[in-house]
């Protein structure tokens, strides 16, 4: 973070959804010039993901530092967001339309998707459906759920994976990312694992050099 850096004050609101309305936290940085925003969907709902997520809030924050209006929400059936998991597909709608929300309160910006483990399946599948500035997927479990039944987003696509990430395999994502047209580019970091345990830092900064 830069010395001149100063985090946004949280705005917690909740935004329609298809099943109702969801649980979100919309950051928008000091000097914001409505010309760009981002979605950030967090990790598996069964497994205690929340928007609060610590890898979920540092990539809020790289993108806030960069000029970036963020929303972070919570899926159905997390928090206080109506619904059960739907192994994807619902999670996506729901994602589908926080973006929706976000074109409405922002008509002048441009959208960027991210998404960590679970909520980069979802991030993926969203950016096929809606213009997309960037997508990033951060350690995308590509074995666990099927990215293959969805389009390859035509937007610039960053992958971000950990080498030492004890749930989803480096190796798998690294050939899954070069199968796929166009390609993404791969970002390895050597020593992370899945939740990027000390370091947050370097996630953060290499969310960052590739918004630059």
């Amino acid at each position: 973070m830069t010395a001149a850096f100063r985090p946004p004050a949280p705005e917690r609101l909740a935004i329609p959804g298809p099943v109702g309305a969801l649980e979100a936290l919309v950051e928008t940085p000091e000097g914001f010039d409505g010309t760009r925003a981002a979605v950030v969907c967090h990790p598996h709902p069964l497994y205690g993901g929340t928007m609060d997520n610590k890898v979920v809030h540092t990539t809020a924050r790289a993108l806030q530092e960069s000029g970036y209006a963020t929303v972070r929400f919570n899926f159905r059936g997390v928090g206080a967001s109506p619904g059960v998991f739907d192994e994807g597909r619902g999670e996506a709608d729901d994602a589908t339309a926080v973006a929706d929300w976000v074109a409405d309160r922002w008509p002048g910006a441009t959208l960027t998707l991210a998404g960590f483990s679970f909520g980069s399946f979802v991030a993926f599948q969203v950016a096929a459906r809606r213009a997309t500035r960037q997508l990033f997927t951060i350690a995308p479990p590509v074995r666990r759920f099927d990215f293959t039944k969805y389009p390859v987003p035509s937007a610039p696509w960053v992958v971000i994976q950990g080498d030492q990430d004890e749930l989803v395999d480096y190796r798998d994502v690294v050939a899954w990312g070069e199968r796929v047209t166009p390609a993404p580019t791969i970002v390895v970091m050597a020593g992370a694992e899945h939740f990027f345990h000390g370091r947050l830092n370097g996630l953060r900064e290499a969310i960052r050099e590739r918004l630059r």
